[in-house]
C-alpha cells in the first residue's frame, strides 16, 4: 500500500487514517506548530511531498493526505461527481477532525486546484495558499493551443465520457504511468525508485484510475462552471497567495503564471524556480526556501 511505502519516506511521521467528508483519508502527519496541508498532484500520491514535509515539520504540523480517490484515500458516495468543490469540502472536514480551524494550504498540480477551490469556498479557514506549477482551470482551458494540447493531451483523454479511458488504461497501467511521469520529470530515471514504486502501486488499482478520470471530467465541466461563476461575481482569494512555477516549463509559454493569478487574488507574489513540472521533487530546496519565507507570520 502507498502509505506503507510512505512510512519509510517520512521519518518521524505518523500514519494519517481519518474518516471525514465521505473519504477514508490516508497519508502521513507529523511535526508541531501552525498547520500546513500539503496536496499532491496527478498521477501521484502523498509520497510526492517526501522531500518537503520533514523539513516543514520542524516548525509546523504537516498534514499530507492522498487526495480523495487517489492513493489510499477511498471515497464513498461517488455521485455526485468528486469535483474540486467536493474535494475541498472533504479536506475541510479532515482538518476539522484533526482540530485545525485555520491552516495554510500548499498544492501542486491537481492538489493546487483543489487548494484554490478550498480557499475560495472557505476563505475563513485558509491563512495562506501556495500554488505550484498551475494556473486556474478556467485560464488553463482558455489558453489551449497546439503546444498545450500535445503536451497535456491527458487532460482531454482522461476527460472522455463513459468508461473509455478506464478500459484503455487497464491494458497497461505501468506503461501509461511511466510515460506520464517521464514527460513531467524529464526522464523516468529522475524519479526516486521508492516513489515510483508507490505511484505504480496506486495506479494499478482500477479505483484510483477511475478517480483520476473523474477528476479530469470534473475539470472540463463542473469545475469550469464554478470558476466562471466566481470570476463573474468578482470573488477572489483573500488570503496571501504564493505562486511558484517551473522555469523549464515556462520557456515554452507566453506570459507568466502570476499574471493569470492576479485576476484571482488580492495579495499575490511569485517566482520561477529551476526544475520541471514536479517541483516538490525536482527542486525541493528551492521550494522549501520559498515556502518557509512565505509562511512566516501568516498564522
Amino acid at each position: 500500500m502507498t502509505h506503507e511505502v510512505g512510512q519509510d519516506l517520512f521519518p518521524c511521521f505518523a500514519r494519517l487514517d481519518v474518516e471525514a467528508g465521505d473519504v477514508s483519508f490516508r497519508g502521513r502527519i507529523g511535526g508541531t506548530g501552525s498547520p500546513v496541508l500539503l496536496l499532491h498532484g496527478y498521477p501521484q500520491t502523498h509520497v510526492a511531498w517526501r522531500l518537503i514535509a520533514p523539513t516543514l515539520a520542524r516548525s509546523h504540523t504537516v498534514i499530507v493526505p492522498d487526495l480523495p480517490g487517489y492513493g489510499d484515500s477511498r471515497t464513498r458516495n461517488d455521485q455526485p461527481r468528486w469535483t474540486k468543490r467536493r474535494a475541498a469540502d472533504a479536506l475541510v472536514a479532515l482538518m476539522d477532525r484533526l482540530g485545525h480551524e485555520r491552516f495554510a494550504v500548499v498544492g501542486h498540480d491537481r492538489g493546487a486546484r483543489a487548494g484554490y477551490r478550498l480557499a475560495l469556498d472557505h476563505p475563513q479557514r485558509v491563512a495562506a495558499y501556495a500554488s505550484l506549477t498551475v494556473i486556474p482551470t478556467l485560464d488553463a482551458f482558455a489558453s489551449v493551443d497546439k503546444r498545450f494540447a500535445l503536451n497535456a493531451w491527458h487532460w482531454f483523454f482522461l476527460a472522455q465520457p463513459g468508461d473509455l479511458p478506464e478500459r484503455m488504461l487497464a491494458a497497461d497501467p505501468d506503461a501509461y504511468l511511466d510515460t506520464a511521469l517521464a514527460s513531467m520529470a524529464g526522464g523516468l530515471e529522475r524519479i526516486d525508485p521508492l516513489a515510483l514504486d508507490a505511484y505504480r502501486t496506486a495506479f494499478r488499482d482500477p479505483r484510483v484510475r477511475h478517480a483520476m478520470c473523474e477528476d479530469y471530467r470534473a475539470a472540463a465541466s463542473e469545475d469550469l462552471e464554478h470558476d466562471a461563476s466566481d470570476l463573474a461575481a468578482g470573488r477572489k482569494l483573500t488570503c496571501p497567495v504564493l505562486i511558484l512555477w517551473s522555469e523549464r516549463e515556462q520557456q515554452a509559454r507566453s506570459g507568466l503564471p502570476i499574471d493569470a493569478w492576479s485576476r484571482w487574488a488580492t495579495n499575490v507574489t511569485g517566482r520561477g524556480l529551476p526544475g520541471g513540472h514536479l517541483l516538490p521533487e525536482d527542486a525541493p530546496n528551492e521550494v522549501l526556501t520559498s515556502l518557509n519565507d512565505f509562511l512566516v507570520g501568516k498564522f
